[in-house]
């Protein structure tokens, strides 16, 4: 039998379908081209933004449609809602969308054995609601959340890790802590043993997941008996991978409120730490960030970014900006262009406030127009566009470590490969060498591609 996902949204999602995917191959399941022959089709959806559920949606439909015209020609298959938009909307999808078999939520993945089991018995779909159901019902249980053994793609030469899920910090913008929930922290020898698992299988890189990784806490429990926090688990991490095939370790998302010095320290003196942070800013207005809930200030943020920058000079810094949140004034956009001429973002994800439905900011007074959001966006876009360049010019001539992440989709003759400092870079060269490290002379920059040149391999 085949299978085909759509994955939408954040890191976390794609490191959950990569775990989904193997449960489905330890079974025999074959992954399909397209979803069109497919037997299970599984969209793993995201809630961040109205236009992400909206795209999911269109997605529904056509599914649906083409699900009505397979059960003509006797070839119906299975069609799974999975991710943060299930768990938001559970059974409300299934009353929109009747041909969704199942509603699979973010805390119930224990599910997904028994949809299996009946698609594999050719047996009719059967909702699984928020914890309704008869006693010994699989699909009735309430929900549970629990990590994963392993999250990896197959056949990539990296990885997302997740550390944790779910969040505590209910900024008012956001529905993710009411769609993952609250912060619950993975066990350190959990972490370490898909870790070690992960060189025999090729990979060189891997990024450890959480909506707010610096809030990790281990309270002492099993084989690790003392209480773990972030720093901590960085450090074993890094033993960890000593002399591995894994060179690079990355780590997803830092809220600033909670970045200790320890974390810059253990950074610092550990080079498997790329040279790389996103760092979510969101505003560069105290009134705004504190109408947000973001518990930081401008100045603490700067301060953070300046204690960074001291302990690692060649670090580059990437960000989240959301412009034009109720009461925004003309004064608080200054002050985050100020904010951004300050800092210099390698590069930055922008976007206008959308209220979400069940967020603590839709209900707040003092709504922007379109008109002025799009307009007041447009200059952070363009000084974020002057910056990068600028940022990346100074690196011609540089010869930087990158890895080979495969065939430009541009140019068959030219590899696409990647700094830790997060940048792209073009290069002559063939496809065998994607997965390796080498060293490359940056020759010049095109768009925010840099061209390359000089490529050579680097051993383990």
């Amino acid at each position: 039998m085949t299978y085909f996902f759509e994955t939408y949204g954040c890191q976390m999602n794609a490191a959950e379908s990569a775990a989904l995917a193997l449960v489905l191959r330890e079974r025999g399941w074959k992954a399909s081209e397209d979803g069109e022959s497919a037997d299970l089709v599984l969209i793993n959806t995201c809630s961040v933004r109205e236009t992400a559920e909206r795209r999911v949606l269109g997605r529904f439909a056509h599914y649906a449609a083409l699900k009505k015209k397979r059960r003509t020609t006797g070839g119906a298959f299975t069609l799974v809602a999975a991710g943060c938009m299930a768990q938001r909307l559970g059974e409300k999808l299934q009353e929109k969308y009747r041909a969704i078999d199942y509603v699979m939520g973010t805390s119930a993945r224990s599910i997904f054995p028994h949809i299996l089991e009946a698609a594999e018995s050719r047996q009719g779909g059967k909702p699984c609601g928020a914890g309704r159901g008869a006693p010994g019902d699989p699909f009735g249980a309430k929900p549970v959340f629990a990590f994963s053994s392993s999250h990896l793609e197959e056949g990539q030469f990296r990885s997302f890790v997740p550390i944790m899920h779910g969040c505590d910090n209910f900024c008012s913008y956001c529905i993710v802590p009411y769609v993952r929930g609250r912060e619950i922290s993975r066990s350190p020898e959990a972490i370490l043993e898909e870790i070690r698992r992960l060189p025999e299988k090729g990979v060189r890189e891997i990024t450890l997941l959480g909506q707010n990784v610096n809030t990790y806490s281990w309270k002492g429990e099993g084989g690790v008996k003392e209480p773990l926090d972030f720093p901590g688990l960085l450090e074993l991490i890094a033993r960890e991978v000593k002399g591995s095939s894994i060179r690079w370790v990355r780590f997803l998302s830092a809220n600033p409120k909670d970045f200790s010095p320890r974390v810059i320290r253990v950074m610092a003196a550990n080079p498997v730490f790329c040279r790389h942070l996103h760092l979510c800013v969101q505003h560069g207005s105290n009134t705004i960030l504190g109408a947000m809930n973001r518990k930081y200030t401008r100045e603490s943020y700067l301060s953070l970014v300046q204690e960074i920058r001291g302990a690692m000079p060649e670090i580059s810094l990437s960000t989240d900006i959301l412009i034009g949140f109720p009461g925004e004034t003309g004064d608080d956009v200054k002050l985050t262009l100020d904010l951004m001429e300050e800092v210099k973002f390698l590069y930055a994800y922008m976007y206008h406030y959308n209220p979400r439905e069940g967020t603590a900011s839709y209900k707040l007074p003092g709504r922007i127009s379109e008109a002025d959001k799009r307009e007041r966006l447009s200059r952070v876009i363009a000084l974020q566009k002057k910056h990068t360049q600028e940022l990346l010019k100074r690196r011609i001539g540089s010869r930087e470590i990158v890895l080979i992440e495969g065939i430009s989709r541009k140019n068959a003759d030219e590899l696409i490969t990647r700094t830790e400092r997060n940048e792209m870079a073009v290069t002559p060269g063939d496809a065998a060498l994607t997965g390796s490290f080498a060293r490359l002379t940056i020759s010049s920059l095109k768009g925010n591609t840099f061209q390359g040149k000089e490529l050579v391999l680097q051993g383990d």
